[in-house]
């Protein structure tokens, strides 16, 4: 595989970010990309074109990616571009302060992000799946961009390139607690400008993206759920034995 450098900034999934509240824009379900090592592998590779540029991930080595079925000279020749070694920490060249003076704010670390991001409006990778999908042309915002997940985002869309530029279209209905008043309401995405992939396509990257920042807040997650399956199959086995033993027992004494 070989992954081009992309110079784009992923700004700040600001840590004051909160899930869309009640009444706010609905979460899509993000698909399920837990067992599937080539999407994994897609989205570290996403990660580190389009994230890694500005954001930490100092809780992640390049040398656990060979969890995903990649092997040290794959992580070598592929994901790493400004002299890192296998063994570092997945972190940005960029100095904080530089990005403080830049951005306004330290981008966060997005070690544990989809952890993070999880709450009652469903879970941490539901809300970056909507969120990476939902940005839309809006020429009063400084990125020229806005999201409907967080409106007034600071975030710029930086994968704009792969879906292309939608516009937002809005329709004005009465408001369900009080009849006497309009409310804008979602209608639709317009696509203004194509980007390099279809609209699958990039549902389907931004999926793998999502997959691996949750694969990447707890690495061995599956091991444990493999794990935790045989500790109940062992646990029911005694548990029998033991039940068994008592009434043998039992049945001596009386």
């Amino acid at each position: 595989m070989i992954f081009s450098k992309k110079l784009l900034a992923l700004l700040a999934l600001v840590p004051a970010l909160a899930f869309a509240s009640e009444g706010g824009h609905p979460l899509d379900k993000a698909p399920d990309r837990s067992t599937n090592m080539a999407a994994l592998q897609n989205g570290a590779k996403l990660f580190v074109n389009y994230c890694l540029n500005c954001h930490n991930a100092s809780s992640m080595r390049y040398n656990r990616l060979r969890d995903l079925g990649l092997t040290e000279e794959q992580i070598k020749n592929n994901l790493l571009f400004t002299g890192e070694k296998v063994g570092e920490l997945m972190t940005t060249a960029m100095p904080a302060k530089d990005a403080k003076a830049w951005f306004g704010t330290v981008p966060p670390d997005l070690s544990v992000i989809a952890r993070a991001k999880a709450g009652p409006g469903g879970s941490g990778s539901d809300y970056l799946y909507t969120y990476l999908r939902t940005f839309y042309k809006d020429d009063t915002r400084p990125t020229g961009f806005n999201n409907l997940v967080l409106p007034n985002a600071a975030m710029p869309h930086v994968l704009w390139d792969l879906q292309g530029v939608q516009e937002a279209k809005f329709v004005e209905v009465a408001d369900p607690h009080d009849k006497a008043k309009k409310i804008h309401k979602f209608d639709g995405f317009t696509i203004v400008k194509p980007g390099t992939m279809t609209k699958l396509e990039y549902d389907t990257a931004v999926a793998d993206l999502v997959g691996y920042m949750e694969w990447m807040a707890e690495p061995a997650a599956q091991k444990r759920k493999q794990l935790g399956v045989w500790v109940l199959i062992f646990m029911t086995i005694f548990a029998l034995l033991a039940w068994r033993l008592n009434a043998s027992y039992w049945k001596e004494v009386k």
